[in-house]
């Protein structure tokens, strides 16, 4: 088994949302989603809450999380 054998569930970051900017604590491919689950490459996360210390994969599911906790 190589690096690129291993298994991408145990990629998973730890990481903390700042204003503008993460932290990784924990390295990994990727994070959860707070709203769908769905994993959102580092590479790729634009969108998270600092206050709350969540992730989204996109301005849909930020959107949603807004109206939640904004209704």
């Amino acid at each position: 088994m190589n690096a690129l054998d291993k298994d991408p569930t145990g990629d998973l970051a730890v990481v903390r949302y700042g204003d503008g900017e993460i932290t990784v604590l924990r390295p990994g491919r990727y994070v959860l989603c707070a709203v769908s689950g769905k994993r959102v490459s580092l590479e790729e996360l634009k969108y998270w809450n600092p206050a709350l210390q969540e992730a989204y994969a996109g301005p849909a599911e930020a959107l949603e999380r807004w109206r939640q906790l904004n209704p």
